[in-house]
C-alpha cells in the first residue's frame, strides 16, 4: 500500500477517461491499482493515530471520509489489547451519521422536532479477543 494518499489520487485521476463518467467504485479501484493493492481498500470505520499527533499525515484520506477518528497519547510501541477494547467500545458508543445532522432537529419554523431520515444501518463487527 502507498502511503501518500495526495499522490495516489492524483495519479488516479491521471488515468481516468475525461469523456467517461466516474463512480466512486470505479475510482476506488482505479485508486487500488496505482496504490499496487489488489483490491480496493474499504472504508475505514476507526482509525486509531497514537504518539500524541491529531492529524491523517496524507494517510487514506479517500477511505477514511467518514472515519471516526481516535488520537491516544501513548507510543505505538505501548499500544495494547485492552486499549483496543477500549479504542472499540468508544467505537460502539458514537451516533455514526456519515456527514449528516443530528437527529430529532427542531424545526425553526413551527418548534417541532423533524422526523428522523432512513440511515443505513451500523456496521457490526466481531468482538476483539
Amino acid at each position: 500500500m502507498d502511503y501518500s494518499a495526495r499522490d495516489g489520487i492524483l495519479r488516479a485521476s491521471e488515468r481516468l477517461p475525461a469523456s467517461e463518467p466516474v463512480s466512486r467504485e470505479r475510482f476506488s479501484k482505479m485508486l487500488a491499482e496505482v496504490n499496487h493493492s489488489r483490491a480496493a481498500v474499504g472504508e475505514v470505520d476507526l482509525l486509531i493515530r497514537t504518539g500524541g499527533e491529531q492529524r491523517l499525515s496524507d494517510f487514506l484520506l479517500w477511505e477514511c471520509a467518514y472515519a471516526e477518528l481516535l488520537f491516544l497519547p501513548k507510543m505505538w510501541p505501548d499500544f495494547s489489547s485492552a486499549d483496543l477494547e477500549a479504542a472499540v467500545r468508544d467505537f460502539q458508543s458514537r451516533n455514526r451519521r456519515f456527514g449528516g445532522l443530528p437527529w430529532p432537529r427542531p424545526d425553526p419554523l413551527c418548534r417541532q422536532a423533524c422526523p428522523a431520515p432512513r440511515r443505513p444501518s451500523p456496521r457490526r463487527f466481531s468482538s476483539v479477543s
